[in-house]
């Protein structure tokens, strides 16, 4: 790397406004502080936050299936427990952010900004009820299904498996895609399989995002989009958050890395223009522990991240800087194209 790259890079980590579209640290937040543990957040993630000069992070809550259905609402409802708990914890540090003020807020101080995201409406059970009780305890995002059915619509799986007849959007699903864009959530279709894409194509009225999805160009998985796809969610203003996880990158292990990972950069911005893309890393090697056997079966492979940890992020920047992009674009896809999505959305 030359010094001048090496000084472009410095700098574009100083000064924009990193996001990571997806995180699922609370699922380990949540037991860590099971056991006892308290400032989990400050003392296991902020200083990797940092180093890779992350401002935002989107924290998912997801609860495996060995919970559901019977505990899919109290494990979900724990998470969020767990992240206001840390909050209060690590004020001086963190916060959780609502609204675009509160981001704003939270930067002017210095903290890192934590949105919770919902990565599967399970919690939800078929209680349309319940959705406001989540928007009032911070969830501003909406993922409709993991990889899974449940009474939202159905979930793509990470590789084939013997199941019946897909189904697209149930009427439970189109009045909670109603409900929360009247809330003002956005909401993502990642793990959504395509029948249910083009439902929410026709039943959203706002911008929609894939927050950690790649491309079924460059990686043939049912969880990356396909072309037409892409071109869709890019059509309502939407974005797509890169996912790191070697199986969407790449359709074979040795050809996964951070090189192939950027690949599906340029196939977007070159598809339907780099105001699409986004990070949205889903770096899971830390909590592939917690992961259930029943749901590690539907996986067509050993996952693992091509990225290794958020305090590699100035590589995926370097990476960005050779490749030719802008400053302004490079902005746009560590953080600025997620915000306006943000922007437009909530209220």
């Amino acid at each position: 790397m030359s010094v001048q790259t090496a000084e472009r890079v410095h700098k574009l980590q100083s000064h924009a406004q990193i996001i990571d579209g997806h995180f699922d640290l609370l699922l380990d937040v949540e037991i860590q502080r099971s056991r006892g543990r308290k400032r989990v957040i400050e003392t296991d993630y902020l200083p990797a936050f940092e180093r890779g000069g992350v401002k935002t992070i989107v924290a998912a809550i997801f609860v495996d299936s060995d919970f559901l259905p019977e505990m899919g609402l109290r494990k979900a409802l724990n998470q969020i427990s767990a992240m206001h708990e840390e909050v209060k914890e690590s004020s001086d540090k963190i916060m959780l952010c609502k609204t675009m003020d509160d981001l704003n807020i939270a930067r002017e101080q210095g903290k890192v900004a934590f949105i919770l995201s919902l990565e599967g409406a399970e919690p939800l059970s078929n209680d349309l009820s319940l959705l406001r009780i989540f928007y009032e305890l911070g969830v501003r995002l909406l993922g409709l299904v993991w990889s899974r059915r449940n009474y939202v619509g159905d979930g793509s799986f990470f590789s084939p498996v013997r199941e019946g007849k897909k189904g697209g959007i149930t009427e439970f699903g189109v009045r909670l895609i109603e409900a929360a864009e009247e809330m003002g959530m956005i909401i993502d279709v990642s793990h959504l399989n395509d029948e249910g894409f083009w439902d929410v194509m026709e039943i959203a009225k706002k911008p929609v995002i894939a927050s950690h999805s790649n491309c079924r160009s460059l990686a043939n998985s049912m969880r990356n989009l396909t072309d037409d796809q892409i071109k869709a969610l890019a059509a309502r203003n939407g974005v797509i958050g890169m996912n790191a996880n070697n199986f969407f990158t790449a359709d074979r292990d040795e050809d996964a890395n951070v090189q192939t990972l950027l690949n599906h950069v340029d196939y977007i911005a070159k598809l339907v223009g780099v105001e699409h893309v986004g990070l949205g890393l889903d770096l899971c090697d830390d909590f592939m522990k917690y992961v259930s056997p029943e749901s590690l079966q539907h996986m067509p492979r050993k996952p693992f991240d091509v990225v290794a940890g958020h305090r590699s992020i100035p590589q995926l920047t370097t990476g960005l800087v050779e490749r030719g992009y802008t400053d302004e674009q490079i902005k746009g896809i560590l953080g600025t194209n997620f915000e306006r999505v943000y922007q437009e959305v909530w209220k």
